[in-house]
């Protein structure tokens, strides 16, 4: 089994101290409940690049809440950003099909207590090939991080999974509120890699933790999930 690489900074000793705290005020993340929110267009992109070209089938909602039991939390719900596919005026075959499995995935994540926000997908024409980008997804996941202090004040450590640095000023005011960001992110040192992450983003977050195929791979589907 591979360890977990959980990265704090180096002149911490203890896993339940607090990065940074000159005190060593010990953690007050035992087993407190949690949220999770999902950043789908990085989680697609980073099961695609473990199944080297295919996607991984795993439960989402039994990957969610391992993450969270590494970081000795309970996820008290799970939030997850997307766009639907793309359809024309006209919605071919494919663009159909497309759809309809879209559709399907999310009402079992919905079936499973996931709450669903879903932002736009926008067809662009470059250079005579079509691009596929998703428009508003972020704004929603930011807006939603912005409201846990109000609508969960009990809850003071989230779970983040994604490699946006957008989300920078979002976890540095969430910070100031007493709400510490756990990031699970990705990312390779090797140039021309499709995976990076902002110095930035890292920085602001309370720890990150770097994915791995294994998370998936703990989290695989039951026969009946499969249907």
């Amino acid at each position: 089994m591979m360890k977990e690489k959980v990265y704090k900074p180096l002149n911490v000793d203890g896993s339940n101290i607090y990065p940074g705290n000159s005190q060593e005020l010990p953690d007050e993340s035992f087993f407190c409940d949690t949220l999770v929110f999902i950043d789908a267009n990085f989680l697609s992109k980073l099961s695609k690049h473990f199944g080297k070209g295919k996607y991984l089938v795993y439960n989402l909602i039994k990957f969610s809440e391992s993450l969270s039991k590494k970081q000795k939390l309970n996820s008290n719900g799970i939030f997850y950003y997307t766009a639907p596919p793309f359809q024309s005026a006209i919605p071919t075959a494919e663009e159909e099909k497309k759809k309809e499995g879209y559709e399907k995935f999310l009402d079992k994540l919905r079936n499973g207590g996931v709450v669903i926000r879903e932002g736009r997908c926008q067809r662009l024409k470059s250079e005579g090939n079509f691009i596929y980008k998703q428009k508003a997804v972020d704004i929603l996941l930011a807006m939603d991080l912005m409201s846990v202090p109000l609508d969960y004040p009990n809850v003071k450590r989230i779970v983040l999974i994604s490699s946006d640095s957008d989300f920078v000023p979002v976890i540095e005011s969430l910070e100031k509120k007493g709400v510490k960001t756990i990031l699970y992110t990705y990312y390779e040192k090797v140039r021309d890699t499709p995976f990076s992450v902002s110095n930035h983003l890292i920085k602001s977050v309370y720890k990150y933790v770097l994915l791995t195929k294994e998370d998936f791979d703990n989290s695989k589907l039951n026969k009946e999930n499969r249907k």
